[in-house]
């Protein structure tokens, strides 16, 4: 049977809906036809450069229309997009970098820092800021008619248990298939306009591009979360959906006071681990309806997702499956689970990732017959509705990102003077929780709370820095020396 194929979305979007807004940014906007003439310049000068389809290629930039365009045009060349999170320290993009053997990097003159290093540590790597990029010459590139639903289009890495990351394949099936199932649980209006001021690096952010051009649909996009600025502009464009965590939807609930948002506002898409009552029950009274969701890396964003008709009934569950997908709990025999059993969550559909780059056991390992197992612990109640216990058992979740403490105990375990570590996350008011960290020194060692935080801050990224440090003598093991790591929460 012959693979499927879909028409080259941004290039059919132009062609269906040429004057339709495509991307409102700061005072500026643009209608999927120009759109589609820039990214096609730019894919232009990307092949100047020397990028050529199958290539993966890094891409390292914050949240701006140059990096709609540049991504767009990678799409459009068949160039695999390694999108690297700009919040990671310079050794954590090396160690990427270095993974996916990228061979180009396309960044921007802010990471100056990072380019530096990367000169000096990378071999082989040809680095292009998007200022010296712009001002290339523009040659005919190759673009794609169409895109084959196997291949792979973006790359993003996730961490994993062990705590190195890993690179998660997404397919343009994966993304087409993201986009349908949102649109059959949300709906799809004509004047649907979704903000985005999550990053673009995030496949929070990055699903809402290819949701734009497979629904026809305009983006508000923002630079960074700003609850005044996106109330503004909710009001300013008529914005009708938005995605968001926690941290965001708790600050624009107390930037709004008394006010409450336009009527042609239909729901905030909340991911990154479940909601608050007393948050949910203010967004109730404000008339804001919240969908919960429950989505990864690996699914291409959300693949369970609550309804706003159930968000009082079904509190704190992520809801079911979208229509293309499933989901089921194992216990642990490895059985299908009974109804409010706990066990291991299982997700399938054409929206979970083909596997990891360069990782074929990891792969074999985490997908079978279609089947991802997610390693989060869950149960659902008898009417098949998901509630999620533990995320990846010890994830850390601080304002919607992920923080895999395995990755934090080896930075600590890598300290001459510790000997032992382990790491949780303690709830906190503003981020949901934060990670801290509980260390045993080695003997007659007198290493402070500052050292230890000195030390992590040069080798991750701000929000992985632990906030607390607790030091004793030993820690919490069992028989099998296996780390108790729901009795460090209580060492604090």
């Amino acid at each position: 049977m012959e693979e499927q194929t879909i028409p080259n979305w941004l290039k059919k979007r132009a062609d269906l809906t040429p004057d339709r807004i495509a991307i409102h940014f700061c005072d500026s906007s643009i209608t999927f036809w120009e759109l589609f003439h820039l990214s096609t310049k730019t894919a232009g000068q990307l092949s100047t450069v020397g990028l050529k389809k199958g290539q993966f290629v890094g891409v390292l930039l914050k949240n701006h229309q140059d990096t709609v365009l540049i991504l767009l045009a990678m799409q459009m060349l068949g160039v695999k997009a390694v999108i690297l999170n700009n919040r990671l320290t310079t050794e954590e993009l090396i160690w990427q970098l270095n993974d996916s053997r990228s061979s180009f990097l396309i960044t921007e003159d802010a990471f100056e820092r990072h380019i530096h290093e990367f000169t000096r540590k990378i071999d082989g790597l040809t680095i292009i800021t998007k200022q010296n990029l712009f001002q290339r010459k523009v040659s005919s590139p190759e673009i794609l008619d169409e895109y084959h639903m196997n291949d792979v289009c973006s790359v993003m890495y996730t961490s994993g248990t062990t705590g190195k990351p890993k690179g998660v394949l997404q397919t343009y099936g994966n993304h087409w298939w993201s986009a349908i199932g949102s649109a059959l649980n949300l709906g799809l209006l004509e004047a649907d306009t979704w903000l985005c001021a999550v990053p673009l690096f995030h496949i929070s952010g990055y699903s809402i591009l290819v949701r734009s051009m497979i629904y026809g649909m305009t983006i508000v996009l923002h630079e960074t979360f700003d609850e005044e600025q996106v109330i503004k502009d909710i009001q300013k464009h008529n914005v009708t959906i938005m995605s968001v965590v926690s941290v965001m939807l708790r600050r624009m609930i107390n930037s709004l006071n008394d006010k409450t948002l336009p009527k042609t506002f239909r729901c905030m898409l909340l991911g990154g681990g479940p909601a608050p009552l007393s948050l949910l029950e203010k967004c109730v009274e404000k008339g804001i309806p919240v969908f919960q969701t429950y989505g990864m890396t690996e699914t291409a964003s959300q693949i369970v997702t609550l309804a706003p008709e159930h968000a009082m009934s079904k509190l704190g569950s992520a809801g079911k499956a979208l229509f293309p997908s499933q989901l089921k709990i194992l216990n642990s025999s490895g059985r299908k689970a009974a109804p409010y059993e706990e066990g291991e969550i299982y997700v399938k559909g054409p929206n979970v990732t083909i596997g990891y780059l360069n990782r074929e056991q990891a792969t074999k390992d985490s997908i079978q017959n279609g089947w991802l197992a997610t390693g989060d612990i869950g149960y659902m109640d008898d009417e098949g509705f998901l509630y999620v216990l533990d995320r990846r058992q010890d994830l850390i979740i601080s304002g919607g990102e992920n923080i895999y403490p395995a990755e934090i105990e080896g930075v600590l375990l890598s300290h001459p003077e510790i000997s032992d570590a382990g790491v949780t996350g303690l709830p906190d008011e503003k981020w949901g929780q934060v990670p801290a960290a509980v260390i045993a020194r080695n003997r007659g060692s007198q290493l402070s709370e500052e050292e230890v935080i000195s030390f992590c801050t040069e080798k991750l990224a701000k929000y992985k820095v632990p906030k607390k440090i607790k030091f004793v003598s030993e820690l919490p093991r069992n028989a099998a020396k296996k780390l108790l790591r729901r009795k460090l929460s209580e060492l604090f």
